[in-house]
């Protein structure tokens, strides 16, 4: 909220500077984001008389005007604006003057110079050459009782400081220069200046009939009818440069009247084109297919969740935020209707955005404004009308139909002490909340406040005891150190972190990518096969409406961003939250019920496996790549991978991998539904593991070094074309016994077409092993050696149907 110092002054003016009273706000909770004065810096400017104005000799857009600046003699001054006349009063900078820096960032310097042959002893100001506003169509026209030569800084009052406060949504009773001077009153002491409300003489005795049907809408609906007014006359300077110096143009003189009581007391108000009204007015929720034009242009479509004032014919204004265009006040309104009422701010929070827009009445209302002052602020407003527009006015017309009541909140002065984390006594709390005008009755060690109509925010305990701190100052909060020893919390050395997950993950060629939770509803049908994702109430964009369950479709969506960008190889992982429903999941200070939040890691590989290069033939990256990446992410932790299906992924080139007996992700080729659907020129292949299963790694154990040396035996085994690597290894592992160290396959054959195939049959495939045996106390002996390859042969028959190759 923006608004001139003088005018704050003028309700409350405390002994302090302008910055004094700018730390003051803040240190109250009321936090001034800018203070920076109306006018830039410049000098020797001041008012002056054009008392004659002739055509240039040389030039025809060119004026040669006797200014009057108060010096006795005029002086000759060359001017191009299209007002310049007679008779006026306008800013005049002497020789001598330096005014605000230009475009180029340096202060311009007023010299004595001639123009087209003709001496300017000086120059005419416009506002945008005072940087005053952004008006350059001609000088700057004053008051015509402004003082010739007087400084025009002081004239204008330009050392008037700008206020910008950056207020808290509970603030809502200091959306108003009276309720920030009443904070500052609180706050200092210094005496407030309470406005009054005399009643405007009564000519008319008419009546708008209005009829409140909702009252979980409208509260309080106030209004009267005033005729004969003049809506062609001048909105008074006075209230033009208040209204302007809190961001808020001039409009017209019935708009300015309305925008100025919004600023000064809070109260957003509307006035309505009476002849255009048909009958009387209701206060109602929409109808379906219902429509206003608005003031803004925007043509909206209402419903029962919007609130509206209509007529008999049409609905004619969206209630507590815009006005509707067909009752919109003009230069030809000679009768109006002046209205004030109070709007449940749950009735209006929320329904500006429904249309893409907001207001300062919109956002007044959704936090909440005083029902208890309509009526005053009506002969406020009604006041100005007839000072300025003239007219007559009728008799207040006031329903009062759901007004909020009053809750007594209780502040324990203990408690108090306790949350401020300072010794605080009954009479400094009450004496606090006294100053801020709350009514107060006192306890055995408690303090009962009623809360004013206009404080909406005080509601609970903490509430008072928020007020009472503002009030007492932050600054005055001891510094306590913590009474408890801060210990780290050390990270188990069985686990390591994300962070070194993340270096392993770039050291393996992978780029971190981090998307968005919000996730387009088909990714998760099609990509995670989840027919029941959490929806968002309110999305931030229509594609983004669910929660993801997996992060195969982000990486999928950066995978096709990179393509169109001509990246050809592209290595991603992310390591994220994922969202799934589970009736299972109980609420705790770390989990939702009945939505578990497990964190996974996924990466995607696509296009070339290697950058451009001569040492190798180039390829594209497949299912082993991906494999060999996720067994270097568990090492030295051995995964088992066996065939599964995966929504994303090719049915024929997916693996789930377990690993101490449980299934913690899976590891494939993108199926090829997905890779036409998304128009890819190859297959990517991808990975997706559950993050604590990755980061989870055995504690090294000692192991001497065996003064043996180990024994190998390589096994040439046909096998079935369907026997997998990970089938052939673990019936070798199985059945190896202590000495065997390891196994390792190091060659397959197949024959090719059409050659002999030896003994192979058609279906079967050779795969040559190497076993690796070894025993620490004692060298093997033949024996114990042919016993363990013999135990290994026994099991591969059994369990895969394996021969040796002859």
């Amino acid at each position: 909220m923006q608004f001139p110092e003088s005018w704050l002054r003028a309700f409350c003016n405390p002994p302090l500077t302008s910055q004094q009273l700018a730390d003051t706000l803040t240190m109250a909770g009321l936090e001034v984001e800018e203070l920076r004065p109306v006018a830039p810096p410049f000098s020797k400017v001041v008012v002056g008389e054009i008392k004659a104005a002739e055509q240039h000799p040389n030039a025809d857009r060119l004026r040669v005007c006797q200014v009057d600046v108060g010096q006795g003699a005029l002086l000759n001054i060359v001017c191009g604006a299209p007002n310049a006349r007679v008779g006026i009063k306008v800013p005049c900078a002497l020789v001598g003057a330096e005014l605000p820096p230009g475009d180029d960032g340096k202060p311009f310097a007023i010299k004595l110079g001639k123009l087209r042959g003709v001496e300017s002893q000086g120059m005419l100001c416009s506002a945008r050459e005072l940087k005053l506003s952004e008006d350059h169509g001609g000088l700057l026209e004053l008051p015509a009782d402004a003082v010739v030569g007087r400084d025009i800084r002081e004239q204008l009052a330009l050392d008037d400081m700008l206020f910008t406060l950056k207020l808290t949504p509970n603030l809502a009773h200091c959306l108003s220069v009276y309720g920030i001077a009443r904070e500052l009153s609180a706050i200092t002491g210094a005496p407030l200046q309470a406005p009054s409300f005399p009643a405007a003489p009564v000519a008319l005795a008419e009546r708008l009939p209005v009829r409140v049907e909702a009252a979980d809408l409208c509260g309080r609906f106030s209004g009267r009818v005033v005729r004969g007014v003049n809506t062609q006359v001048q909105t008074p300077a006075w209230m033009v440069e208040r209204l302007a110096r809190c961001g808020q143009r001039s409009v017209s003189p019935l708009v300015d009247i309305s925008n100025y009581v919004m600023f000064e007391f809070g109260r957003p108000s509307h006035i309505f084109d009476l002849d255009k009204i048909h009958g009387g007015l209701q206060v109602r929720w929409g109808r379906a297919g219902e429509s206003l034009k608005l003031l803004n242009g925007n043509t909206i479509t209402v419903d029962a969740e919007v609130g509206v004032i209509a007529d008999e014919q049409a609905v004619e204004s969206l209630a507590g935020i815009m006005g509707g265009d067909a009752t919109a006040v003009s230069d030809d309104t000679k009768n109006i209707y002046i209205e004030a009422a109070f709007w449940w701010p749950k009735a209006i929070a929320g329904r500006s955005r429904r249309f893409n827009f907001s207001t300062d009445a919109g956002h007044r209302f959704e936090r909440g404004v005083d029902p208890s002052t309509t009526v005053e602020h009506i002969e406020h407003i009604t006041r100005l009308v007839l000072e300025i527009c003239g007219g007559q006015a009728g008799p207040i017309d006031d329903h009062v139909v759901n007004v909020p009541q009053p809750r007594p909140v209780t502040l324990r002065v203990a408690r108090a002490s306790k949350v401020i984390g300072m010794p605080v006594s009954q009479a400094q709390c009450a004496d606090t909340l006294r100053r801020l005008g709350l009514p107060v009755q006192e306890g055995e060690g408690t303090v009962t406040v009623t809360p004013p109509a206009y404080r909406f925010d005080l509601q609970i305990e903490e509430d008072l005891i928020e007020e009472v701190v503002r009030l007492i100052g932050y600054e005055q909060l001891p510094t306590t150190p913590p009474l408890a020893p801060i210990t780290a919390k050390i990270r188990p050395e069985a686990r390591r972190g994300p962070f070194a997950l993340r270096r392993q993950l770039a050291q393996l060629g992978y780029q971190e990518t981090i998307n968005f939770s919000f996730v387009e509803a088909r990714w998760e049908h099609e990509l995670a096969g989840n027919a029941d994702p959490i929806k968002l109430l309110n999305p931030i964009a229509s594609q983004m409406s669910v929660m993801r369950s997996s992060l195969v479709g982000s990486l999928i969506a950066a995978l096709k961003f990179n393509l169109d960008r001509r990246a050809e190889r592209v290595r991603l992982f992310e390591i994220g939250r994922v969202f799934r429903k589970d009736a299972s999941v109980a609420d705790s200070d770390t989990s939702v019920a009945g939505f578990d939040q497990p964190m996974r890691v996924a990466g995607l590989a696509g296009g070339p496996v290697n950058a451009l290069q001569w040492g190798e033939a180039e390829r594209v990256a497949d299912f082993f790549d991906a494999k060999g990446d996720v067994e270097a992410l568990l090492a030295p932790r051995r995964a088992e991978f066996r065939a599964a299906e995966h929504p994303a992924m090719h049915p024929g080139r997916c693996a789930a991998v377990w690993l101490d007996g449980r299934c913690i992700g899976h590891v494939g080729e993108l199926h090829p539904r997905w890779r036409q659907a998304y128009d890819l020129p190859s297959a990517p292949v991808l990975f997706e593991l559950e993050l604590d299963a990755v980061l989870a790694r055995p504690v090294p154990v000692f192991q001497g070094v065996s003064r043996h040396q180990p024994v190998e035996r390589d096994l040439a085994l046909v096998v079935n074309e369907s026997v997998t690597h990970d089938a052939v290894l673990s019936a070798i592992r199985a059945a190896g016994g202590e000495w065997l160290r390891d196994a390792v396959l190091f060659d397959v054959y197949r024959p090719k077409k059409g050659a002999p195939a030896g003994n192979l049959a058609a279906d079967e495939k050779s795969l040559a092993v190497r076993l690796v045996l070894n025993r620490d106390d004692a060298t093997l002996t033949e024996e114990q050696i042919e016993a363990t390859v013999a135990a290994a042969l026994a099991a591969l028959q059994q369990r895969t149907g394996a021969r040796l190759r002859t």
